[in-house]
């Protein structure tokens, strides 16, 4: 990406609104990427950036950037009022979420809508259908799409109706967060004994993590796989599925390894679930890119599991087999254009997959590692593609999500991309912090995933077992204190420094002469 230069203006469409001025707001490699698309089209740039991001490679990136605030999310990048404040200074006329954060906020659509600008996603109706996973299961209910028994929880603190409410479903089931995903206001239960209070555990948690703490009970489905379908549609009434994503490789419900096409989804198990992903997005009148998430049980029966109304952190590897640019779709849609490729998905290509590389230590408990990064070094060469936003000397606190690089690879077959990812996995570098990478290379490995005969549980006994409490906590403490010292080092107070420079102009001296920039 380059700063430099001013982008050429397209000619007016007729029906459309060009992007003149995108503000992306978002942080680490999506930044990187809607940037890059953007630049494409020839639309000029905005970042958006907390403290401890203001030397990250977005900011860099962009044509301008403006300042949200301290680091912490809930001071910068999930502040409403901070993000229509930078928009509003830098005159910018529509404004892309990428994934996290506020991303699948209605509120901010609303907002933006009100003043006139772009938002590149949904309505806020098909977000407030689809965001919520009781709200969702009752709108495309009508449409056919196929459930999980479940039942609502209207009463959660009224111990008779939680047991009459689980006997109904049946067991095991799961316990759920209405609101949000990752894991978080999840119980598995078992037996009726344990139901009571897994639904307060699960309230309590979903409370804390996304201020609602509604639950509501659904079937567990036993050795599941998890496997979403990408949709996309336009204003002009297409509605296309991009084939699916298998998504099974999880810990503690993060996905870490997806690959397409499925190992055992067949042609006509994949027409059944685009149908049901297309009747779903169309339930509420979507708009834009998104992703309609299915369990798929061991008889090849599917359930709906949720809709993420937003780009999918997995994204690239449907633009590798599909040959599509969805971020450019994306932008493309929002000015008001139909899809570059008519009403019929391309024809797909081999098989892809992709890597989640993060900074943690999966033999340690999956504790996070912070640090600085020495001389990175990352894989090349036919059918791998690197998405992220690391450099050498880059600063890693605990801040933010620990997801690092998406490395992407694509082949003819599955055989040929697993050795490909291996191989790739191998040649990358990124000294000064501990990543999962051994975790990834057992995984691709394990003899499971080689022969494509794996569920949810592939990790369940990948990691080592949890540490001693008594040896995890000094570990706890090491991380902290050095998270601390790379804070206070890199984005501490502006007090002048030895010389009388400030330690922004030290820092930035330091790192000219190191060639850590």
């Amino acid at each position: 990406m380059s700063g430099a230069g001013t982008p050429g203006i397209r000619p007016p469409t007729p029906g459309v609104r060009p992007i003149r001025k995108l503000l992306v707001a978002n942080r680490g490699e999506i930044a990187v990427r809607v940037i890059r698309a953007a630049h494409e089209r020839g639309i000029r740039t905005v970042a958006v950036y907390s403290d401890a991001d203001r030397t990250a490679l977005h900011v860099r990136g962009a044509y301008e950037a403006y300042r949200l605030g301290p680091a912490a999310p809930g001071e910068s990048y999930l502040r409403v009022d901070r993000i229509l404040e930078a928009c509003e200074a830098t005159g910018a006329d529509a404004l892309h979420p990428g994934y996290g954060f506020l991303a699948e906020n209605a509120k901010l659509a609303e907002a933006l809508a009100a003043k006139g600008i772009t938002f590149v996603g949904p309505s806020p109706h098909a977000m407030r259908a689809m965001g919520d996973k009781v709200s969702a299961r009752k709108t495309v209910a009508d449409s056919g799409v196929p459930l999980v028994p479940g039942a609502e929880l209207p009463e959660p603190g009224n111990e008779a109706a939680v047991k009459q409410a689980a006997e109904a479903v049946g067991f095991p089931l799961l316990v759920k967060a209405s609101a949000g995903g990752g894991g978080k206001g999840m119980r598995l239960v078992r037996e009726l004994g344990g139901v009571v209070e897994a639904v307060k555990r699960a309230a309590s948690e979903a409370k804390t993590a996304f201020g609602d703490e509604t639950v509501y009970l659904e079937r567990f489905v036993e050795g599941p796989r998890h496997v979403e379908i990408q949709v996309i549609a336009d204003a002009h009434g297409n509605t296309v599925a991009l084939g699916e994503r298998e998504c099974s490789v999880q810990r503690r419900h993060q996905k870490v390894i997806e690959e397409t096409p499925s190992p055992v989804v067949t042609p006509e198990l994949r027409a059944k679930m685009e149908a049901a992903a297309v009747a779903a997005a169309e339930s509420c009148g979507y708009l834009g890119a998104g992703t309609v998430e299915f369990l798929v049980g061991a008889d090849g029966g599917f359930y709906f599991l949720e809709m993420n109304t937003r780009i999918q952190v997995e994204h690239p590897i449907t633009e590798e087999r599909y040959g599509v640019d969805l971020v450019a779709e994306q932008l493309r849609i929002a000015e008001g254009h139909p899809l570059s490729f008519g009403t019929k998905a391309p024809t797909p290509r081999g098989h892809a997959i992709e890597a989640r590389i993060c900074a943690e230590d999966a033999d340690a408990g999956f504790l996070p590692s912070a640090g600085r990064l020495g001389p990175i070094q990352l894989p090349g060469g036919p059918g791998v593609r690197c998405d992220g936003a690391v450099y050498t000397g880059q600063d890693v606190t605990l801040h933010y999500d620990n997801l690092l690089l998406k490395l992407i690879v694509r082949a003819e077959d599955r055989p040929s991309a697993i050795a490909r990812l291996r191989r790739a996995l191998y040649e990358t570098r990124l000294p000064g912090i501990t990543t999962n990478i051994p975790l990834l290379l057992r995984t691709l490995d394990d003899p499971r995933f080689v022969s494509g005969d794996y569920d949810t549980s592939l990790l369940d006994d990948a990691a080592p077992a949890a540490p001693d409490p008594e040896d995890v906590l000094p570990a706890i403490a090491a991380a902290v204190a050095r998270h601390r010292r790379v804070a206070k080092r890199s984005f501490g107070p502006e007090a002048p420094a030895a010389g009388g420079l400030s330690p922004w102009v030290a820092a930035g001296r330091r790192r000219s002469l190191g060639g850590g920039l």
